[in-house]
């Protein structure tokens, strides 16, 4: 898939003003500070479509980016370590979980982890809520490129044997790296392949 237009829409965190657009979404979410502004930009080849920042827990709304004008690319908060009150958390999860219970137009997420880390149990508890009701996601690593080789593989098998204990296949994932576009068109083509099969895009 070739990028020809990435624009914002809409920032909100009230699921009922998200875009009526019948179009195909496609959510990407992780815990703070796992890369996710840095890969989108990345796939849109824009510096500063998403906001990047070192402070985690920088994006605090649903965000709507229409792609190509035939999807929506929907970045939303991180979870985990964000140096937010907990009711602000509690508010987070309450609208991030009615998105993706709500919205009919959401055909995958896309869960990021930090490539460099072993299994997160936060990671692993929202991956599981996902797979309890029934909402396809895809797991995208980050930050390959700061990891070698090795312990990249020994870590995605780390997470393999650890999800397969309990699911019956481990979900699609991608290796990534923002810093050098690694992923970039595996990522793409992906949500390409998947577009052509939803109904309403044609």
């Amino acid at each position: 898939m070739k990028i020809k237009s990435a624009e914002f829409v809409i920032s909100n965190s009230d699921v009922s003003k998200c875009p009526k657009d019948q179009l195909p979404e496609f959510a990407f979410i992780g815990r703070s500070n796992v890369g996710k502004s840095s890969l989108i930009n990345m796939l849109v080849e824009q510096k500063s479509l998403a906001k990047t920042s070192g402070k985690p827990g920088k994006t605090q709304l649903i965000n709507h980016f229409k792609i190509n004008n035939n999807w929506f690319l929907v970045d939303l908060p991180g979870y985990g370590y964000a140096k937010v009150s907990k009711t602000k958390k509690a508010e987070f999860q309450s609208f991030i979980k009615k998105y993706f219970s709500a919205r009919e137009q959401l055909l995958y997420g896309f869960v990021l982890i930090d490539s460099r880390l072993e299994p997160q149990q936060i990671d692993l508890d929202f991956m599981e809520w996902l797979g309890i009701n029934q909402i396809p996601f895809c797991i995208v690593f980050t930050k390959t490129d700061k990891i070698s080789s090795v312990e990249l593989q020994k870590n995605i098998a780390q997470y393999k044997r650890t999800l397969l204990k309990t699911w019956e296949e481990f979900p699609p994932y991608f290796e990534t790296s923002a810093e050098t576009n690694k992923g970039k068109e595996d990522v793409l083509n992906f949500i390409d392949e998947v577009i052509k099969m939803y109904p309403l895009a044609n």
